[in-house]
């Protein structure tokens, strides 16, 4: 393996140098989140001596095992040539994918949110990879972030004294990592001036939130949100502490504690084996970030309405078979495709709205949620289905939609307007 070293903040940092791309991996950006920084805002990582090993990915947060979810296991999580990474309590690290040469100026970052319903995922699933964004002079960040109960547990005694913050901690785990790109990324050859914070599923929420968050504002410049963001569309909705305060006396009691006290004690696994139980008792998305008073003032939705959501260019969209869609129905007719249209008419900045309806090859799942992943990190070739030369080019069609908008704020020179209200007919990208 070639290497290549570069100083941060913290130390130095030696990671691969591919063809051209340098690829840093496992790079801690906080403070293992364990013992008494349980349930805590997450602290900077800590420097350390000499040189760092950045050549492996790092542990994923604790979380259910997806390789038995019959339609999810085989596409993103049984893959032998792509094993899982452990589980542990300390996994908040992140990845770094970046030209090796740096064009003047700096080179735009993309900061990747992943899915997962908020009780799993992990920034190095097999189906995200940044040399497709190398090559086109991006740099590309994804992260670990605490899921499930570790990073959505809300219950009075958490609150924190200072800030009022409580049960956000997977959320201000991610702003944390934005700060840490903010702080360091010109260290790889980016530009702090030019992010752009996407994410799919729980991770279009999330960047949904950030854009939302009085906390983040300043840290990135553009946002891509997809499957899951929009306006009024019953599924980006932030809870309310009460809700979120029901949902933590429930797990207490799941959990057999009496007290927020014994629950440091818990072991993590236990977090998620309960969750099967909960979720029977309590269902729904019972994980999800919720209106604290200091992370989130507002819902997103009341963000967008009252004029403080962030004034910077979005995309949104969602797929044909998406989330909550019903087999054979037009998902144009449904809540969360009609709130990617809704959120551009709400907005007065530029809103680039798309529609994902490419039919994957290999069963009848159609353009299901999480189907574009493939496309837009140009890893077909990882995937078990038969894709052909037109899904490769759709695949490059997509990264460079993405690229040219990671770059200027924009996905097309020519061809994709912004979706706008005072347009006759409101402009919507078919991506297939």
């Amino acid at each position: 393996m070639n290497t290549r070293q570069i100083t941060i903040s913290s130390g130095i940092l030696e990671g691969e140098e591919k063809d051209q791309v340098l690829i840093f991996r496992g790079i801690p950006y906080a403070k293992p989140p364990v013992g008494k920084l349980r349930w805590k805002a997450p602290q900077p990582a800590e420097p350390w001596q000499g040189v760092y090993d950045a050549t492996q990915f790092k542990a994923m947060a604790p979380q259910p095992d997806m390789t038995r979810d019959p339609f999810y296991g085989r596409e993103f999580y049984t893959d032998p040539a792509y094993p899982l990474p452990r589980q542990s309590e300390d996994c908040l690290y992140l990845n770094v994918w970046a030209p090796a040469e740096t064009p003047e100026g700096g080179c735009p970052v993309a900061f990747w949110i992943h899915g997962g319903s908020f009780d799993h995922g992990f920034g190095s699933e097999m189906e995200f990879d940044g040399e497709a964004y190398a090559r086109q002079g991006v740099i590309l960040v994804t992260i670990n972030y605490r899921v499930g109960v570790l990073g959505f547990l809300a219950l009075p005694e958490l609150r924190d004294a200072q800030t009022g913050s409580v049960g956000n901690y997977g959320m201000l785990d991610q702003l944390l990592a934005l700060q840490w790109v903010h702080d360091n990324i010109r260290a790889f050859g980016g530009n702090p001036d030019n992010v752009t914070v996407f994410g799919q599923s729980a991770g279009a929420i999330s960047g949904q939130c950030i854009l939302s968050s009085p906390l983040a504002r300043g840290l990135y410049h553009k946002a891509i949100l997809q499957s899951a963001a929009g306006y009024r569309n019953d599924v980006t909705h932030a809870r309310s502490l009460e809700e979120a305060y029901e949902a933590g006396k429930a797990i207490l009691e799941q959990c057999g504690a009496k007290s927020v006290e014994e629950l440091y004690e818990v072991p993590a696994q236990k977090f998620v084996d309960i969750l099967p139980d909960f979720y029977h008792q309590h269902p729904g998305m019972r994980f999800r970030p919720c209106v604290d008073g200091w992370y989130l003032t507002e819902t997103p939705d009341e963000a967008l309405a009252d004029g403080s959501f962030a004034r910077v260019p979005v995309i949104v969209g969602s797929t044909s078979e998406d989330i909550g869609v019903p087999k054979g129905r037009d998902a144009q007719s449904y809540k969360l495709y009609e709130g990617c249209y809704q959120m551009a008419m709400i907005r007065h900045d530029p809103t680039y709205v798309y529609y994902f309806c490419r039919h994957l090859p290999g069963d009848d799942a159609g353009a299901f949620h999480s189907s574009e992943l493939w496309y837009e990190f140009g890893t077909l070739k990882r995937c078990w289905r038969p894709f052909t030369s037109e899904d490769s080019l759709l695949s490059r069609e997509l990264i460079g939609y993405w690229t040219h908008f990671f770059w200027y704020g924009c996905p097309s020179e020519w061809g994709w307007p912004a979706c706008n209200r005072d347009q006759k007919v409101p402009y919507i990208r078919y991506i297939q």
